[in-house]
């Protein structure tokens, strides 16, 4: 490291310093700083941007009552724009419940399918696998049902997935393997969640006796 003695020598090695290296400096800088705005105008344009998708899911949550079918060609033109969304799922959940007041269950069993594929987290999609699991069921796929119910979800859906094996079991007459998924799904604290969860497990023990 050079030492400068008098105050000439030390503005002279600052000049010959800023001379070669000023403009890399300036640049590096400027860059420096623009990346600097740049970043927070990518953060509050994503944060618009957000707004406005929760604004518009908002207004055609809105419609799904009022004017069905309304709601359903705006909401698939919502799931289009914004598929990489978690109101995507949402919607999707919304248009499925839609269509099965007409009982177009085609229908249901692709908007289901499509919450699970967007769903933004482990637990919604949980939620739309179990409820496509009990569509399929309504309409005897009891294999797709059932093989929907051995995904891997959270601990904290135990006792919904038992409960929906054991309504599988009972209508394939499989009543062994009911009372146990039933039992299960108590184990689990299921008894919470469904109130009618024993009277299936006691009619199942009627069954059996």
């Amino acid at each position: 490291m050079e030492i400068y003695q008098t105050e000439e020598q030390q503005v002279e090695a600052i000049k010959s310093f800023w001379s070669e290296n000023g403009n890399s400096i300036i640049a590096g800088l400027v860059i420096g700083f623009s990346g600097f705005i740049g970043l927070n105008y990518y953060q509050d344009h994503q944060l618009a941007e957000q707004q406005k998708t929760a604004d518009t899911y908002m207004v055609n949550m809105e419609l799904a009552d009022k004017k069905p079918e309304e709601f359903n060609q705006k909401a698939a033109v919502f799931i289009a724009q914004h598929k990489d969304s978690s109101y995507a799922s949402l919607t999707a959940f919304a248009m499925a419940k839609n269509v099965l007041s007409h009982k177009d269950y085609t229908q249901a069993v692709k908007y289901l399918q499509t919450a699970i594929d967007k769903a933004p987290n482990a637990g919604i999609k949980a939620i739309a696998i179990i409820r496509l699991a009990q569509l399929q069921t309504q309409l005897k796929q009891y294999d797709k049902a059932l093989a929907n119910l051995a995904n891997v979800m959270p601990e904290s859906f135990i006792a919904s997935i038992e409960e929906a094996k054991g309504d599988i079991y009972v209508l394939q007459g499989k009543n062994d393997l009911a009372r146990t998924a039933y039992q299960t799904a108590i184990d689990n604290d299921g008894l919470k969640a469904s109130s009618v969860l024993q009277m299936k497990i006691d009619d199942l023990a009627i069954a059996l006796d």
